[in-house]
């Protein structure tokens, strides 16, 4: 393995990039791709995703195929025996000369080196776990980038690409409406995770909602417990699509998110935004957004602006926060 230093490569026909999971960094991986068609226009780029996400990627103009991962028939024993002639199609049919590992695992390490061509380049990061730097051919180094999005894009810099310089593009499809659509003027709340200790309790969703009255609060998102109906309350928990939902946060006039992979798909597209960290640090998962607003313990500050806080001690103060400061006066649809 070469080290870790800038290259300057030629335009290679044909990139292929891991990154199959999960929601939120499947979308703080944006950017980095965005910059590799930038700058390569004529590379055809490949995504290789979990069928679950793959939505993330619809109609996206950087991405000239995308290529579903089946995780689920890779499981035990037995899926590791299907995982190698799978790679090995995929080989064959693509022929990919630049293999890009933004995942960083073993798993994906191993699919890199099943699915390069003869000779073709494998570039990972300098944080990968597992082993995985063992399967690449030059390492890019993330240095002390602390946020998923600034650590991907040193990936596309190592590649010569420069990306202090540009804009960053969150190419997001803009979504399909539920079946009934709520009117504008609407906060939407995502309250729960899959992570532990980031949900909120279905009493704090109940105080928090009637707090928010008059404004109409949509709830969304997957939840096993039950919340308190309202009548400014929208409940859509476990009844959305994940296109769906992207259409829900577009046209939000806010969204107030607990730290989850809906909040990075929210921070990408508005800055009308509040991140609700419990015990993970916004620094690191947060809103990639400098306008985002970020609420931890009783603090409420932007992203970039944590010394400018205001003390906010509970969610019932942040909602009379948000109804004098984000819905005060003629409400104005915002579109991303």
């Amino acid at each position: 393995m070469s080290p870790a230093a800038p290259s300057s490569v030629s335009p290679p026909a044909s990139i292929l990039v891991i990154k199959p999971s999960s929601l939120g960094d499947v979308v703080h991986t944006l950017p980095a791709v965005a910059l590799l068609k930038k700058h390569w226009p004529q590379s055809r780029i490949r995504w290789l995703i979990n069928p679950e996400w793959a939505p993330l990627l619809a109609a996206n103009p950087d991405i000239d195929e995308v290529v579903l991962f089946p995780r689920s028939e890779f499981r035990g024993l037995k899926g590791l025996k299907k995982i190698i002639p799978w790679a090995r199609a995929i080989r064959a049919a693509h022929r990919s000369e630049l293999v890009l590992d933004f995942q960083g695992l073993l798993r994906s390490a191993l699919i890199t080196r099943l699915c390069r061509a003869l000779r073709g380049r494998i570039i990972g990061l300098s944080d990968a776990r597992e082993g995985a730097r063992f399967f690449y051919d030059q390492v890019a180094d993330v240095g002390d980038k602390p946020h998923a999005v600034d650590r991907y894009l040193r990936l596309a810099a190592f590649l010569g690409i420069d990306t202090a310089g540009s804009e960053l593009q969150w190419r997001l499809p803009p979504g399909v409406p539920p079946r009934n659509p709520p009117k504008a003027g609407y906060l939407l709340l995502h309250p729960f995770s899959r992570g532990a200790g980031k949900s909120l309790s279905p009493k704090e969703v109940s105080e928090f909602c009637r707090a928010m009255a008059p404004i109409r609060v949509v709830v969304a998102g997957r939840a096993d417990e039950p919340v308190a109906a309202a009548d400014n309350v929208i409940n859509l928990l476990n009844a959305t699509t994940l296109e769906e939902l992207i259409w829900l946060i577009r046209n939000a006039g806010f969204v107030v998110s607990v730290d989850s992979g809906p909040m990075h798909i929210a921070a990408a597209i508005t800055a009308r935004l509040v991140s609700i960290h419990t015990w993970s640090d916004p620094q690191k998962v947060g809103p990639y957004s400098p306008g985002a607003w970020v609420w931890k313990a009783g603090r409420l500050f932007q992203q970039k602006k944590p010394e400018a806080a205001r003390t906010m001690p509970d969610l019932v103060q942040l909602a009379v926060f948000l109804k004098a400061e984000a819905f005060s006066g003629k409400f104005v649809e915002h579109r991303a």
